[in-house]
Formats: structure tokens, sequence, C-alpha cells
């Protein structure tokens, strides 16, 4: 593996949780090792760390030297072909390979060792799943004068079919789909479908918001709910998230994504009597936003009223309000795809031209 190579995978403990989640999201195989001064190994971090000092701690201001793992598991180059036993023990996807130096000299992933098909995820199996595609989709005008948002190709696939295959992967089987704007189309398109899963439309007479839809159920749902809106992809794990989610204590979950925005300006930062005491060229802020995907336990989804508009921001206030839990998932930027709006929806076309997105 080359110096290059190798930088993808690697950074310093001074680095910011924000620089530290946009590299490995870069990487893409959930880890950073961390070097010291000399270039020599000294730590790693990991998207998991870093998910879990957001959650923890609510704050995107840390540096890696305040999460990362002390003197992580690594080999020689003489003993590198013990990799996979070492992974194994200690359940990690990759290890270092280090010179007499301490110098990472390459990297090893679970992937170049075993390269076999992976067992179907059924991690959400009997976990209902309601996507709100009830919306006129506006902001994609005059596309949506033609088709449904919900049908808006993303390469060749719509949207709405990629949303519903991903949940599949996981073992996702059964579906609620809130339906009114050209929803004699929707419908028709995945009647024509051979597919395995069973779709329940929820039919509103009237636009409800992004939650009233759900009123409509006309069935009693058990345990988890996962709801999302029918225009946004989420990149991440599945199962880690309805895992948290149960483990949390959380009566909703808010899968939320990393957004830096970057100010085209010089900030200034004044004194009394309008005096400039620094300057800052440019900043760069974090935040964390609501992509539009959450986990409800199901026996709160009785609080949303019915026949008026009501929107997920309105339960979730609503919840607040009753003193009851609302948590959040953290996942990288490049793990969140809004087609919303066209920009964006030409960044997702982009991806999936990539290849950065599986059909």
């Amino acid at each position: 593996m080359d110096k290059e190579t190798l930088s993808r995978y690697t950074g310093t403990k001074d680095m910011n949780i924000v620089e530290a989640m946009q590299k490995i999201d870069e990487n893409g195989k959930g880890i950073l090792y961390i070097l010291n001064s000399k270039g020599q190994l000294s730590g790693s971090v990991s998207d998991g760390d870093i998910r879990r000092w957001i959650i923890t701690t609510g704050n995107l201001q840390g540096s890696v030297r305040d999460i990362m793992k002390k003197d992580p598991k690594c080999l020689s180059e003489e003993a590198k072909d013990k990799a996979g036993k070492l992974m194994s023990m200690e359940s990690v996807r990759s290890v270092p390979i280090v010179n007499e130096h301490r110098k990472i000299v390459n990297i090893i992933f679970i992937e170049d060792i075993h390269r076999r098909r992976r067992k179907k995820n059924r991690s959400l199996k009997g976990i209902p799943v309601i996507i709100m595609a009830g919306g006129k989709g506006t902001r994609l005008y005059p596309y949506t004068k033609i088709l449904p948002k919900p049908l808006i190709p993303i390469g060749e696939i719509p949207i709405l079919e990629r949303i519903i295959n991903r949940f599949c992967s996981y073992g996702a089987d059964e579906f609620y789909i809130t339906v009114n704007y050209k929803k004699e189309m929707i419908k028709s398109y995945f009647k024509d479908l051979n597919s395995s899963y069973t779709i329940h439309y929820v039919e509103e007479g009237k636009p409800l918001g992004t939650a009233g839809g759900i009123s409509l159920i006309g069935e009693s749902l058990e345990g988890p709910v996962i709801i999302t809106n029918c225009d946004i992809m989420i990149e991440a794990d599945y199962a880690a998230i309805l895992e948290h989610h149960k483990s949390s204590g959380n009566a909703i979950t808010i899968v939320s994504s990393l957004k830096n925005t970057i100010i085209p300006y010089g900030v200034l930062y004044t004194s009394e009597e309008g005096i400039v005491s620094s300057l800052d060229e440019k900043p760069s802020l974090s935040y964390l936003i609501n992509t539009g995907m959450y986990v409800v336990d199901s026996v709160y989804l009785d609080l949303i009223p019915k026949d008026i508009i009501y929107n997920m921001t309105d339960l979730i206030d609503d919840f607040m309000r009753q003193g009851m839990q609302v948590g959040v998932f953290p996942i990288s930027e490049n793990s969140f795809l809004d087609m919303g709006q066209f920009e964006e929806l030409r960044k997702m076309e982009e991806r999936i031209s990539a290849g950065d997105i599986n059909d």
C-alpha cells in the first residue's frame, strides 16, 4: 500500500471530530488510525467511537485525542499472515501492519481475506416501515407535474423503489405507504413488480403533512416502527439504527446527519465600540440535521391527531413537551442523500453513476 493510499486511513490526534468523521466517510472503511508526531501508530478511532461521543456529549467540537483508543492491535510484517485470526479474536475489521519503527506500511481489511458472500441480513424482519409519499413534490416541479415524486428515477430505478430495496436488504417485508398526489400511478407501478414484500397503501383524502397520514393506518402496529420520507436515502447500517433505538430508551430516535456549512465571507468578531477583536476567514459551521428518517415506538403513534395537517416535527415537539426522551443516531454527511431539490437530485444521480450507491 503506497503512502497516498495509506494517508486515506490515517490522521492525527489534533484533528477535530468533524474532520475525522469526514475522512472516515471518504475512505469508506469506518476506521482511522492515529499517528503521533513521529508518524508512528498511537491510536485508532472508528465511526462507532465518533457516534457514541456525539450521542453522549452532543459536542461536535471535540478532538480525536478525546475519543481515540490508544495502542490498537497491530502486526509486524513477518506476522501479517495472522491478520485474519487477530481480527476474529478482537472483533475488528482491519489490522495495521507496522515496521520495526511502528510506522504503518500496510493495512489489511477483513474484505481482503474473506471474499465470501454475506448472508442476508434479517435484522428488520417483522419491523413495519412507514413511507410518507403523499406530497406533491413542488420543489421538483415541473418533473412532478408528470410523475409523482416517489416515481422520479434515480438512475434507472424510482427513488421509492430504491428506498424499499434498501430496507428489504435488512429483512424488512411489510411496508405502509401514505399516498395522495397521483396515487394511482404509484400503485400501478408497484403492482407490476414481482416483489417479495407486502405494501399497504394508506390513502389520504387531503394533504395531512409528514405524519398525519399515519393516523389512517387501520390496524394496530407493535414494537418499534421505522418512518421515512420518500425523497431521501440513508446509506447507513439500519440494523445499528434499530439496535440503538431499542437500547437507548428513546420514545423516538431521529436519524441525524452531519452538515457542514462554509460561510463564504470573512466573519468579524467585535468588542465594545466596534473594535475588531478577531477575523475568521470563511469559517465552517457544523450541525446535526434532521434527515427525515425516524424510529418510533408504535405505542406512541396514537398521539398523532386525526384528519389535520400534522408533521413529524410536531410529533417531536409534543414528545419533548411531555418529557419523553427524543434521541439521535448520527450519520456522516455523505450517508444522507436528499432528492428534494434539483441540485441534490443531480448529486444523487452522479453518485449512482459512480457506483457509490447500490442499485
